[in-house]
């Protein structure tokens, strides 16, 4: 690459409006909020090779945000009649947050479907969370979905992501939710240099012989993710790349999403765009979803938000990729 060439892709992203050949950033409006996303913190039981969120054992950058924090965001719905149908769980991994049963309590009773997004390892086993998701299933059913993270359907690849007998460890997790009849879903990554026909058929034959009620050629019950590097060269994408794309704002996560996190040292969790940009200030939208709507500065325009960062172009305009179906 020239120093040119350097030159332009350290510009790319610099500036919210305009991207750096001067043409207009794309905006994305939130045409209808369904799905509000919670991040139950950081930490994490294992540190994968590759996380987008950089979730570790140490990592507490995002603390636990507790049950009396999220539910003022279900009061903020029903008070405001924001359209959401989905609350989603994200971490870190969530079952390390000790109000985690109580946070799905209070979203299922609320009438909302409640998705989380787990590795099924030992955090989710002990035994007062297996009892504590017993009763949920059993008070709930299918409004309960837990997505599964298996980067891969061989143990060798798997176990390279998420270090050595992981993939042992999440076929337990995953076989007790199956014998218990939890509604479920499969997350896997898409970086191993297969098509996505044979990467679908590989997991078609695991899930099979496991016995899973997952299907691995829907979409929405085997999601095969995107990689995510910010280092990584990518186009910015501008008003004119939706039609060249054959593309709609309205098909991009942060249309219908929104995410809460609560950052250590702050004193109240703020709402982000997506569940991508968890770290950047920038993307701070305010501190209640009626503020987020309102967001009119930097990353925002009056609630729309300017596609400035690398996951905005890489996982969600060109990869396709979503967190929730």
């Amino acid at each position: 690459m020239t120093d040119a060439a350097f030159a332009m892709a350290d510009a790319k992203f610099a500036d919210p409006d305009r991207t750096v050949a001067g043409e207009r950033r794309a905006r994305v409006s939130l045409d209808r909020l369904r799905t509000l996303w919670i991040n139950t913190g950081s930490l994490c039981n294992i540190a994968c090779r590759n996380c987008y969120i950089e979730s570790s054992p140490s990592n507490g950058r995002l603390v636990y945000i507790t049950r009396a924090e999220a539910a003022a965001y279900l009061d903020e719905i029903a008070r405001d009649g924001w359209p959401v149908t989905e609350i989603g769980f994200t971490g870190g991994e969530p079952f390390m947050n000790p109000e985690i049963l109580g946070l799905l309590e209070d979203a299922l009773s609320r009438g909302f479907s409640a998705l989380v997004l787990t590795n099924a390892m030992q955090p989710m086993l002990r035994p007062n969370l297996r009892e504590g998701l017993l009763a949920l299933r059993e008070a709930y059913g299918d409004r309960l979905t837990l997505r599964v993270s298996l980067d891969h359907y061989a143990k060798t690849f798997h176990d390279e992501e998420r270090g050595p007998g992981s993939f042992d460890k999440t076929l337990e997790g995953l076989d007790w939710l199956a014998a218990n009849g939890f509604s479920l879903a499969l997350a896997g990554r898409t970086c191993w240099g297969e098509t996505e026909a044979d990467a679908r058929a590989g997991y078609a034959v695991l899930i099979k012989w496991r016995g899973w009620p997952v299907s691995a050629h829907d979409p929405g019950s085997l999601v095969l993710f995107p990689e995510m590097d910010e280092r990584a060269e990518v186009p910015e994408i501008t008003e004119s790349c939706w039609g060249i794309l054959g593309k709609s704002p309205s098909e991009v996560m942060c249309a219908s999403s929104r995410m809460v996190v609560k950052r250590q040292g702050a004193d109240a969790p703020v709402v982000l765009p997506c569940t991508l940009l968890a770290y950047d200030p920038a993307f701070e939208m305010g501190s209640t979803l009626a503020e987020a709507g309102r967001a009119n500065s930097g990353m925002f325009d009056h609630g729309a938000v300017k596609l400035c960062h690398p996951h905005c172009a890489k996982f969600c305009v060109l990869g396709g990729g979503a967190c929730s179906s």
